[in-house]
């Protein structure tokens, strides 16, 4: 399922135009980003949690050339899943 997928059946389990749905997708997502740009974790009880993982610089290596490079430190999105979620995917 793509965003516009996404949209058109929330639009229909709630009865608003997909205009106005579209809008609140939108403004949810822009909300998550934001919040974890600012180093804050969002959780939705039922559903799961998203945090940002830090991850510190490293040596690694280049494949080709075997040369040793730096491998700078790093921030990354996850997402873990709530339990009621893990238990709708396993039924």
């Amino acid at each position: 399922m793509n965003k516009a997928e996404l949209i058109s059946a929330a639009a229909e389990k709630t009865g608003l135009s997909k205009k106005d749905t579209e809008k609140a997708v939108n403004a949810i997502l822009e909300t998550i980003m934001e919040t974890l740009k600012a180093g804050d974790k969002v959780q939705v009880v039922g559903f799961g949690v998203f945090d940002v993982k830090s991850r510190e610089a490293r040596i690694g290596h280049n494949p080709r050339t075997k040369e040793q490079i730096e491998i700078p430190a790093s921030k990354s999105p996850q997402f873990k899943a709530g339990k009621a979620l893990k238990d709708a995917v396993s039924k």
